[in-house]
């Protein structure tokens, strides 16, 4: 039988007052899987990289593909690097009806329960179950009551654990999954609207939310699927929109911090970190919010870079009649423009702050376009056209100055994917600073 999950690690060292964290990488992005699996072999660690259930899903998502088509796409990334298969942990996030939330509850509550199912299956461990929000039977006007919530969570893990069972027919050595539940659930993807204020989970609203999940999972006979809840999702304080980001206040947070010292197997699971500063995220693990969610920020940085390669290639091409530039950042605004569904909901305001918000609003909506055929063959003309030559040093320090700095220290080669994928570091390194603690392979 396979050995202790080590997310289990985790929570056992923030308990012995080892200031243990992960952070979690939200994206189906090569790009960003490569520079995380890169830099987590250059450190030793693991690597957690979770699928979202409106991206991954048993009907395709918006990358089209399932469970099992993710994984693969994972493994392949971690052959091609020759990543330790024992040091990646796949993850599911948001798993429950966030993609079938305007049906009713019985349909919803279906396909949530196939969607939980593949997962498992697929060898996903790490499964977040987010049942808050409403379906269309539920009444709108209302708060949707925990004890609602919790039925839903428990009828899904229920399903989670058969689907574990199955898995152990076929492979004795699959590893327990583990469980983060919770019903002040940030919405994926950051804030639609640019908030005053973020109200950070009340303890008693989290005590109840435990206690409430606890007796649901107990009502379904769940007492060991219980025993492998490992986190709960609550609000600390920190947000992020279009323009603003709210920063972690710890002394705001102080009192709910407090209140996990009370349960022994539990740590917090924090949302919406993407854009936090290097000592922020640390404050977080120190208090317990030991698993650290990111996905728009790593694409946001893949943008930025894309972007500089876009613009070194400007400058050195323009004028070079044999060269067909890749027009990179048009092509992703005329991708924008034909398919807005992704991003109309999210930007506000006149036509000039919409243009603006397309290409460099925090919540980058332009991750969802990175899968666009006609943004894929530009990245790949783009990619192609600089590797005709090698990047002046000033260009280098121009467009990506600090990346420039390790070129010439000699860390890093003056390559465009190297070079791409090393911006998506810089923010991968925000979090390994808050996560320096090793965790042990499983």
């Amino acid at each position: 039988m396979a050995g202790l999950h080590p997310l289990k690690d985790l929570v056992l060292k923030q308990k012995q007052g080892i200031p243990a964290g992960i952070y979690s990488a939200c994206s189906a992005n090569e790009y960003v899987i490569e520079a995380a699996m890169e830099r987590a072999f250059k450190t030793g660690g693991l690597v957690l990289i979770e699928a979202t259930a409106n991206q991954v899903n048993q009907f395709g998502g918006y990358t089209g593909m399932k469970p099992e088509d993710f994984k693969a796409f994972v493994c392949k990334i971690a052959e091609k690097i020759q990543f330790p298969a024992d040091k990646l942990i796949l993850g599911g996030d948001h798993l429950g009806p966030l993609t079938w939330k305007n049906e009713k509850s019985d349909t919803a509550m279906e396909k949530s329960c196939e969607l939980l199912k593949q997962y498992v299956l697929a060898g996903f461990t790490k499964i977040h179950i987010d049942t808050s929000m409403h379906l269309a039977d539920d009444n709108i006007n209302q708060k949707l009551d925990t004890g609602v919530i919790a039925k839903r969570g428990a009828v899904l893990c229920k399903v989670a654990e058969e689907a574990y069972a199955e898995l152990l027919k076929t492979d004795e050595n699959a590893l327990q999954p583990v469980y983060v539940v919770g019903s002040e659930v940030p919405i994926p993807g950051g804030s639609q609207e640019e908030e005053e204020g973020i109200q950070v989970t009340r303890v008693s609203d989290f005590e109840s939310t435990v206690e409430t999940f606890r007796q649901a999972f107990y009502e379904l006979g769940l007492q060991k699927a219980w025993a492998n809840v490992i986190a709960v999702v609550v609000q600390p304080g920190v947000e992020f929109g279009d323009e603003t980001i709210h920063e972690y206040d710890r002394d705001a947070a102080k009192e709910l911090c407090q209140a996990l010292k009370k349960y022994p197997n539990l740590v917090f699971e924090g949302h919406s970190t993407d854009y936090q500063t290097p000592t922020a995220l640390k404050e977080m693990v120190e208090d317990g919010i030991a698993i650290l969610k990111v996905g728009p920020a790593l694409t946001f940085a893949l943008r930025e870079g894309l972007f500089a390669l876009s613009m070194i290639e400007e400058e050195l091409f323009k004028y070079d009649p044999d060269i067909h530039l890749s027009n990179l950042i048009n092509v992703f605004d005329e991708a924008m423009l034909q398919n807005p569904e992704n991003w109309r909901k999210h930007y506000h305001g006149n036509g000039s702050k919409v243009r603006f918000a397309r290409k460099y609003s925090f919540s980058d909506r332009c991750r969802y376009y990175l899968p666009d055929s006609n943004v894929q063959n530009a990245v790949k003309r783009l990619i192609k056209n600089l590797k005709t030559v090698t990047i002046p040093y000033s260009l280098l320090s121009e467009y990506m100055p600090i990346q420039y700095r390790k070129v010439r220290s000699g860390e890093l080669a003056n390559e465009p994917e190297s070079l791409l994928k090393d911006r998506v570091v810089n923010c991968i390194d925000d979090y390994l600073y808050a996560t320096e603690v090793i965790l042990a392979a499983k």
